[in-house]
């Protein structure tokens, strides 16, 4: 069995009850839901949520919410992985057999079913130990400047600061979509998502919109509309 787990915490700051905040028309958590319950590999799709009104909202969407999160893994400064390792720790002792777990944010409007569905195929054709969605940085990070505290410019790197960019090795950040991996590894406590065995599913740029501020969220909504009218969302 393959599964998706959405953790979805109650306590945003920036963007309050950001997870169940109206995105063009629907909570955001609802598109992350929709694609893992389209996407052909998933067979069940669970919200890892401290939040009671969350909970009421991933299961009218789809999702099953069985548990609610311990609180100790629901402040701001709990990471990902200790989250989709406690909820999948819990399915194992509940009697559900998994074989690949895919952790898919909730603010993830742009993520579509195909691109889950790569990802695991990635994950076993190429025996990675994580596949994610990344985009290449739209101008090269060696030329990157630096700025003192009296507003003194250096250059980031003074050996590539010069160099033209076609002469310098192409630069990835992560998505901030998904994260596939086995079940054994997600449960393995030395596991990095970020490291050699590790491989990356590139996106267009618009595809792929942070969304940690209010002005992040007007930007996706019109970038999802674009989308929607142009058949690609």
């Amino acid at each position: 069995m393959n599964i998706a787990i959405i953790p979805a915490r109650g306590g945003s700051k920036r963007i309050p009850r950001k997870n169940i905040k109206s995105f063009c028309g629907k909570p955001i958590i609802a598109y992350s839901i929709e694609a893992a319950k389209n996407s052909h590999a998933i067979d069940r799709v669970f919200v890892s949520t401290d939040d009671h009104e969350i909970a009421d909202v991933a299961r009218a969407h789809g999702a099953e919410v069985p548990f609610l999160r311990d609180a100790s893994l629901s402040d701001d400064s709990t990471g990902t992985t200790p989250v989709v390792r406690q909820a999948l720790s819990t399915l194992v002792e509940q009697g559900l057999t998994i074989e690949a777990c895919v952790c898919i944010y909730a603010t993830a409007p742009f993520l579509s079913a195909e691109i889950i569905d790569r990802s695991i195929e990635k994950l076993l054709k190429e025996k990675a130990e994580f596949v994610f969605t990344a985009n290449q940085f739209s101008f090269p990070i060696q030329r990157a400047l630096l700025e003192g505290e009296r507003g003194e410019v250096s250059p980031f790197s003074r050996a590539d600061i010069g160099k033209r960019s076609q002469d310098l090795a192409e630069t990835f950040h992560d998505a901030g979509q998904l994260y596939t991996a086995l079940s054994n590894t997600w449960l393995t406590p030395s596991a990095r998502v970020f490291s050699n065995h590790s491989r990356m599913i590139k996106l267009p740029s618009h595809l792929v919109q942070d969304i940690d501020t209010i002005h992040d969220w007007k930007r996706a909504e019109v970038m999802f509309k674009v989308l929607q009218e142009m058949g690609e969302c």
